[in-house]
């Protein structure tokens, strides 16, 4: 078959719209009008000679013919454009992009101080957009490219498609007031006990790794809130019999910021927590992404602790 008379550009649209399944948001991010969008769609439709995509309630739905094109299709416009990404040479940080993490709030606080000042020094044409990852794993917005990394410590039994790179490992520790009148200046198990506790919960769900660690013991400890925040419960602490336990960054951040808070070893064992950005494997070789990447890196390897050997 000859390909000269073929459209090479109606895969790249095949694939947005087969990521998307929805024809407003497949134009936008071709840049296309919805009738430009129609006229391309006919084309290809009538190139594969299958309907390809047909409404529904709630979208567009694949036919099987589209279902059995997608892995070939997503393969070639990957290689395509990693061989422009390569093409390109050291003027990527001239390029003028969106790039969107989904992450947290303690990571926000922990990694921007340091990575948005070499974005503007290096790559001022690079936008960055923070999303919370609501304790989930991103990964539908990871492979329709809605989402560049995702960092956090709780991704854990990847998917083939997506990479991976540690950035930094933490252990737990515990934030109370120093006037929690249950603690006289000590915490251990009982005192632990003793006390309500707050907790961060981004799922709603309040039975967390302390709590599971304790019920392996047969023990509880009593949960008075749960927020949806990493910070926000480090200033709910202050002159109050409450317990926070947290990653030992966010705790010396609080305890600097407020002299009443006072931080103590963790009564229990738990695993330290590994921090972990997460990327789809297309844009692997992207030269502006895989520098983003680097610079996380650096700025995340800077005065974190790490599990001792």
């Amino acid at each position: 078959m000859n390909i000269d008379n073929k459209d090479l550009n109606l895969l790249r649209v095949f694939h947005v719209v087969y990521q998307e399944r929805n024809a407003s948001r497949a134009a936008e991010r071709l840049a296309l009008s919805q009738p430009a969008l129609s006229h391309k769609l006919a084309k290809l439709r009538h190139e594969m000679g299958d309907p390809l995509f047909v409404r529904a309630p709630r979208g567009l739905t694949p036919t099987p013919r589209a279902h059995e094109l997608a892995p070939q299709v997503q393969a070639l416009v990957g290689d395509i454009e990693a061989f422009y990404h390569r093409s390109e040479g050291s003027d990527f940080l001239a390029r003028h992009e969106r790039l969107h993490i989904f992450t947290t709030d303690y990571l926000e606080q922990s990694l921007l101080p340091g990575l948005l000042p070499r974005l503007r020094a290096q790559a001022p044409g690079v936008t960055l957009i923070t999303h919370n990852t609501r304790g989930q794993l991103p990964r539908e917005e990871l492979e329709k490219g809605s989402c560049d990394l995702a960092i956090a410590g709780f991704f854990d039994e990847l998917p083939d498609t997506l990479r991976q790179q540690r950035l930094f490992s933490e252990d737990f520790v515990v934030l109370a007031s120093r006037h929690n009148p249950r603690l006289n200046g000590k915490l251990g198990l009982n005192e632990f006990l003793e006390c309500e506790h707050l907790l961060t919960t981004l799922t709603g769900d309040l039975h967390g790794r302390v709590d599971r660690a304790l019920e392996a013991r047969g023990l509880r400890r009593r949960v008075a809130a749960g927020l949806s925040s990493f910070l926000a419960p480090t200033r709910l602490i202050r002159d109050t019999a409450f317990l926070l336990t947290c990653l030992r960054s966010v705790a010396e951040e609080a305890a600097q910021r407020d002299p009443d808070l006072q931080i103590h070893p963790l009564p229990i064992d738990l695993p330290w927590v590994e921090v972990k950005q997460i990327w789809h494997e297309r844009t692997d070789a992207d030269p502006l992404r895989r520098w983003v990447r680097q610079q996380i890196q650096k700025v995340a390897s800077r005065s974190k602790p790490t599990i001792p050997t």
